[in-house]
């Protein structure tokens, strides 16, 4: 479980991002995290992997706090962030570098992630386009099989076919112990995977619950545009 509770945080003084913010992540499945542009999404993220430290209120991921980044904590945590690089080195010596730090890594899983993406184990890191390095970054996410797995607009950047690769590596990936946030603003390219939604404003949580299809699928932007303006 992860559990945000009356968190201040701020960049600047007197110019905060979260003020007094609550919300829990409390069953394992696939959360939709959204809400406008600086509404604190992305800064999330980071305070649950302890990156940012709240100047008030706690996070805590199973009980313990982010902010003390402990290898049993951190070993079951890997966020994708929106924007990063990786190194010129293959994959398979970056593999190699990173596996320890996730004993239950799976290069069963890294492989049959990399085929969903229509790449191969053999390639170079630094050879390849952006979006091509999202695709590897996102499949060794995966394979790092930790029970929460954090993504930051995990599409963007990816062309149409590629986001219907990214949906089908998500769901060969996911198994009923894991918790998958994606905090997006791209709803169309997720709305099929999630099993719940957030829907944040202004240190607001304006909604959070299952999304429950009945006699036709759920329309994600429709869904954020009602409740932002109720």
């Amino acid at each position: 479980m992860i559990s945000i509770q009356n968190v201040k945080f701020g960049y600047r003084i007197h110019q905060e991002v979260l003020d007094g913010f609550s919300l829990d992540f409390g069953m394992s499945g696939i959360y939709g995290l959204l809400g406008k542009n600086g509404t604190g999404k992305s800064t999330l993220l980071y305070l649950m992997m302890g990156l940012l430290r709240p100047q008030n209120g706690s996070v805590t991921i199973d009980g313990t706090s982010a902010t003390l980044r402990r290898p049993e904590v951190l070993q079951e945590m890997f966020l994708v962030p929106e924007e990063y690089d990786l190194p010129s080195i293959s994959l398979k010596s970056y593999v190699k570098a990173v596996k320890p730090f996730y004993p239950r890594f799976s290069n069963e899983l890294l492989e049959k992630c990399l085929a969903n993406f229509e790449m191969t184990p053999d390639i170079n890191l630094g050879q390849l386009s952006m979006g091509q390095k999202k695709k590897v970054y996102m499949s060794i996410a995966l394979a790092s099989n930790t029970r929460y797995l954090l993504m930051d607009e995990p599409t963007n950047g990816l062309d149409i076919l590629s986001k219907s690769q990214f949906r089908k590596a998500v769901i060969e990936g996911m198994t009923d112990d894991k918790t998958i946030i994606i905090s997006t603003h791209q709803v169309h390219d997720v709305e099929h995977l999630l099993d719940h939604v957030c829907i944040i404003e202004r240190n607001k949580v304006l909604l959070n619950e299952p999304l429950v299809e009945k006699d036709a699928a759920i329309d994600l932007e429709e869904l954020f545009i009602k409740t932002v303006k109720d």
